[in-house]
């Protein structure tokens, strides 16, 4: 037992990375929805690739949405509008009628033959209102069509009825002028005109919870289906173009098969199909971080980076997908290439991109088209965007993005439907949104940096500014460093851009690679600006200890400070595992018959491991010695840079940086111009 735990121990690298792999398996697959797929891929106005294809079995043809949403508007058209008939509001306007006429024919002087004249009148008005029914204000427009048949309620009878037999009040107004008779009014029709307007109110009103119940009755009576096919019934000929009955049949068959395929007893097959396919796209990242990416693969952080980012993607698409799948392309996946490009390099956040797209690829709609376009999108995301500090650069390179999203839809549209007329410019608004939705990248890069410990060209391009507190205190304590890191910040910055390395981040990290010496600044000649050494009252050992020393102080500087780890190796590799060369020599000369301490006088390390490191620990050993030369030449300072290259070849600097002997010889050849300019030398031709 503790022999197995002492092994865990040793490899718990691995180990991780194995528990990793299968949480990020497990989730994705859960993710997946386990119906099963249909062994054809198809396309609208393609033509049929495979064999002559005949029905296994007898299935229904399935009526597409859009034929469905034409019936259903077709139903809402010629539906039936209802309206309530009130007779209570009848009998109430009739009692209250009479309870008025009694009440005139008892205070005012008519006489009994004008009294049974209004009444008379009164009566008829009232029953030519209601013969169909007065309709209230807030049901008047309803209708489009006063032509139109409506259904009147009436407790529970109903009858059809012309709409325009409804009187609304203009005409009821009518109706009651012209049966009292014309101006002038006498007293008796006045009270009359007066007592009826009083009395007179809406009996029909709009229905609109029963007219809404007879539509969804309508709705539910939609057949989902027009015909059937049986099994043995040829369904397509190998070439034929897939378009009319044809596709409409094919869609079915996927429907009908992706259904009979989902079962409780298949449902662990399905399940370790998606773990087998998922299981071999994250072990292609794996792998490829392991043959291409070792400094990413060892470590572990940046591996959960990856995935983590890898399955966020797939969550949120999995969720739009099953929420809506017409939001399908409102998910900015291109936000994964950009991330991944801002803290490590294009080729492996487009290596990302493309497997999550593939993974994706098992669950969208037109999956071949899903693919394609994101792929597309991807390539163009890693082309383009270069400096995410530049707000505008990254405007324009999303605004690029979101184009190609739009051109490669319209050209795969005319493909499908043969001209331009059937476009759903709706997906272009998709993807218009997914671009504004793209500058989120910003937001995840800030948030990644401060969970994961990661460093953007955000980041560096913040840490490089001298105003920061930090490098203003080294200009403040340490001027002559200061100057000097200035200078190797430059050179190194020239350098990284002539072999494409990330002058971004090796100029920030040479700003502060000397951040140590600000705590003994005399110590270091290039703050010994009057002419004293300190050196002169020490020991060789006692020198060479406080020279080694401003490594340490300076990455425990770094660390008070929160400089990312990335700026922090720039500090540990700057001088190798070289020797403080002079005091060790000086050592020797002072005990020559003693064996010196090699260890004593040597920096230690680790030697640089990668391309930036190495490039900042030639610029820094160049621009220091050559301020040595007394007299500065061409030919003394190509000679200097070459036997000061030599000699950290020869010690084994380089040979965990990945840096080539080609792109050795470009830096010294960019270091060599750049201290020429400096010194304002040229190189001297022979006569």
């Amino acid at each position: 037992m503790s022999n197995f735990i002492n092994k865990v121990y040793k490899n718990n690298a691995i180990v991780y990375k194995v528990l990793l792999f299968l949480i990020a398996v497990v989730s994705i697959v859960y993710l997946f929805p386990k119906g099963g797929q249909f062994k054809y891929d198809f396309s609208k106005g393609k033509p049929w690739q495979y064999d002559n294809l005949y029905a296994t079995f007898d299935f229904s043809i399935q009526k597409s949405d859009e034929e469905i949403n034409q019936e259903k508007q077709e139903i809402t058209r010629n539906n039936k509008y209802y309206f309530e008939y009130s007779n209570e509001t009848v009998l109430a306007v009739k009692t209250a009628f009479t309870t008025k006429i009694n009440y005139i024919q008892t205070n005012d002087s008519i006489d009994h033959q004008q009294m049974l004249r209004l009444i008379s009148i009164g009566n008829f008005v009232i029953d030519e209102v209601y013969k169909f029914g007065f309709l209230d204000e807030a049901s008047q427009g309803k209708i489009f069509n006063e032509n139109d048949i409506i259904y009147l309620r009436n407790n529970n009878v109903v009858k059809e009825v012309a709409y325009n037999k409804l009187l609304v009040y203009k005409e009821v107004l009518q109706l009651i002028t012209k049966n009292i008779g014309k101006s002038p009014l006498s007293y008796s029709e006045n009270e009359l005109l007066n007592t009826l307007l009083e009395v007179l109110k809406p009996n029909v009103s709009f229905d609109a919870g029963f007219t809404q119940k007879a539509l969804e009755e309508s709705f539910k009576n939609i057949s989902f289906t027009r015909g059937l096919v049986t099994s043995g019934e040829l369904i397509i000929l190998k070439g034929d173009i897939v378009e009319g009955r044809k596709l409409a049949v094919l869609n079915s068959l996927k429907k009908e098969s992706e259904s009979k395929v989902w079962t409780e007893s298949n449902y662990l097959w399905i399940v370790c199909g998606y773990t087998i396919l998922v299981s071999l796209a994250l072990l292609m990242l794996l792998l490829f971080l392991k043959k291409s990416r070792l400094e990413i693969y060892k470590n572990n952080n940046k591996v959960t980076f990856i995935f983590f980012n890898v399955f966020l993607m797939i969550l949120i698409q999995t969720l739009v997908i099953k929420y809506n799948s017409d939001y399908l392309y409102i998910v900015p996946l291109s936000i994964l290439p950009i991330v991944l490009k801002a803290f490590f390099d294009a080729r492996l956040g487009l290596f990302a991109h493309v497997l999550t797209v593939l993974l994706l690829g098992f669950i969208v709609p037109n999956s071949f088209e899903f693919i394609y376009l994101h792929i597309i999108a991807g390539m163009v995301t890693i082309l383009t965007v270069s400096d995410l500090y530049k707000r505008a650069g990254l405007f324009i390179s999303i605004g690029q993005i979101t184009l190609i999203y739009m051109i490669t839809y319209f050209a795969f549209s005319i493909i499908k439907e043969g001209n331009a007329s059937q476009i759903n410019w709706y997906y272009f608004m998709l993807f218009s949104a997914n671009g504004l939705l793209s500058f989120l990248s910003l937001f995840f890069i800030y948030m990644y940096e401060k969970i994961f410990g990661l460093v953007s060209d955000v980041t560096l391009l913040e840490l490089s500014n001298t105003n920061t507190k930090l490098l203003r205190e080294l200009n403040e304590k340490a001027p002559g460093t200061f100057q000097h890191s200035m200078q190797v910040a430059s050179l190194a910055e020239a350098a990284a851009n002539e072999i494409g390395a990330n002058s971004m981040l090796v100029r920030t990290g040479a700003l502060y690679h000397d951040i140590g010496k600000m705590l003994n600044p005399m110590y270091f000649i290039e703050n010994q600006s009057t002419g004293v050494n300190p050196h002169n009252d020490l020991s060789p050992r006692d020198s060479a200890y406080l020279i080694i020393n401003h490594v340490i102080k300076g990455i425990e500087l770094a660390k008070e400070h929160r400089l990312p780890d990335r700026i922090i190796d720039f500090i540990r590799t700057h001088h190798g595992t070289s020797l403080v060369y002079y005091f060790y020599k000086k050592e020797q000369e002072l005990f020559p018959e003693e064996t010196v301490d090699i260890k004593k006088f040597q920096y230690p390390g680790p030697i640089p491991f990668s391309k930036e490191t190495a490039i900042l620990m030639i610029c820094d050993a160049s621009e220091a010695a050559a301020k040595s030369i007394k007299n500065p030449t061409a030919q003394a300072i190509e000679t200097l840079i070459d036997k000061i290259v030599e000699k950290q070849k020869s010690d084994n600097q380089f040979i965990n940086s990945d840096i080539t002997f080609r792109e050795i010889e470009k830096i010294k050849k960019v270091v060599k111009k750049k201290l020429m300019n400096m010194y304002h030398l040229r190189i001297e031709y022979p006569d």
